[in-house]
């Protein structure tokens, strides 16, 4: 690895950052590769990494039509969990938090993944009755949660609304100690670098515009750099996902939805935790430069821009200040919006189709960030073995068509989706 003392970081600030060696190739596609991976972003680039580090094939390429970092993986509130009532959401996510733990050693490249724990608000007696029965899950598959009564709660985040009038006093919450947060983007730059250093080409600002396809079996894909030959594809490509399959004809069950996110103007260290509304949809925490970044629910219409609209911002801001009234105070920052391909049971789908050598990786609403590692480690195995690990097995398609879906409230999903 390279390293700079910090008479390097001076010089090269004052040279315009001139003589920094780049941390990954721009490389240029080549006419063939063994596998192809559709989708510059977290989720890709983690499934390039790990076919390269466990099953080691390294004649892979990752096409990303814009630049790596650029879409939903920069675009997030950086917030990671496993605290999931169902057993295969448990198991997955769980297995994904450990490999958060040890990741910035692993990538040697500090992602910033900040344990500092993630508190679910209740506000009536049924919610915390709820939250019980979720945490004996969790607890039950080996994941930290710890029931909080209103006393517990209110030591820990004093700042939120206790007064005995409120609207939606607080009864409690649940908490899961160890999750938390990481820089989105530190992880794109860790991927991406590693996966560079073990051979893989990472092809920037090549759009995929059609495949080749010879009697159910996956040949290639067609770019707006040219073509190339695959034996296998995968599919990373979130919101973008119906677009490529209707190329392939298939129909997915999904929709593109917009989310957006926001932040304040930094303050002074206040909030040590992630936090969430429970009479609502908001989530809050506070970044390492002391701005409140901040979440709530979609636009609630398909939508590929990521423009956004002002009132869906308002109406989350609304439940924040209900939350924390001090939020009143502070200016918006800045906003922004991602597109979220979601899944008609808000789980993701992680396996092979109906056409020979591809592979999906899509549906992840609204928590495809915290699963990075996860989802590339089983999407890698997936297209190395041409089977679905033991961890992904649920997330298969077919259970749309057998019903055997993986729907609860803490993943997100929505009942407009239909």
């Amino acid at each position: 690895m390279q390293k700079y003392s910090l008479f390097n970081l001076v010089k090269n600030a004052f040279t315009g950052h001139k003589d920094w060696k780049v941390a990954w190739k721009d490389s240029a596609p080549k006419s063939e590769y063994d596998i192809v991976i559709i989708g510059g972003g977290g989720h890709g680039l983690a499934t390039a990494y790990y076919l390269a580090k466990e099953h080691n094939i390294t004649k892979v390429a990752v096409i990303e039509k814009g630049w790596i970092g650029g879409g939903n993986v920069g675009r997030n509130t950086t917030i990671i969990r496993s605290n999931f009532m169902h057993d295969a959401n448990g198991r997955f996510n769980e297995f994904g938090m450990n490999m958060w733990r040890n990741l910035s050693q692993e990538l040697n490249f500090n992602v910033m993944f900040s344990p500092r724990g993630i508190i679910n608000l209740a506000h009536s007696d049924a919610q915390m009755n709820t939250y019980a029965r979720r945490g004996n899950s969790m607890r039950l598959n080996g994941i930290d949660a710890v029931l909080l009564g209103r006393d517990e709660v209110k030591k820990i985040i004093p700042m939120a609304d206790f007064s005995e009038n409120v609207r939606f006093p607080i009864f409690g919450g649940l908490m899961q100690p160890s999750a938390g947060t990481a820089r989105h983007d530190g992880v794109a730059w860790g991927y991406a670098r590693q996966a560079d250093a073990m051979g893989i080409d990472i092809i920037q600002h090549c759009e995929v515009t059609g495949f080749d396809i010879v009697n159910g079996k996956i040949k290639g894909i067609q770019t707006s750099r040219g073509n190339i030959k695959a034996n296998k594809i995968g599919l990373c490509v979130a919101g973008s996902t119906a677009i490529l399959a209707e190329k392939l004809n298939m129909k997915l069950p999904m929709e593109t939805h917009l989310l957006q996110a926001c932040v304040s103007e930094p303050v002074k260290p206040i909030l040590d935790h992630v936090v969430t509304f429970g009479a609502g949809h908001f989530y809050c925490s506070q970044s390492d430069k002391g701005e409140m970044v901040m979440g709530g629910d979609l636009d609630g219409y398909n939508s590929y821009a990521q423009r956004g609209n002002l009132p869906t911002l308002q109406h989350v801001l609304t439940e924040g200040i209900a939350m924390f009234p001090f939020l009143s105070k502070l200016k918006m920052l800045r906003s922004w919006g991602g597109i979220m391909d979601m899944s008609m049971d808000g789980s993701p789908i992680i396996d092979k189709t109906h056409i020979d050598g591809l592979y999906l990786n899509c549906g992840w609403c609204y928590g495809g960030f915290k699963s990075t590692p996860v989802s590339g480690w089983t999407f890698a195995h997936t297209i190395a073995q041409d089977r679905a690990h033991e961890l992904n097995e649920p997330y298969n398609l077919n259970r749309f068509n057998t019903g055997h879906l993986l729907d609860e409230k803490g993943l997100g999903t929505k009942t407009w989706i239909s």
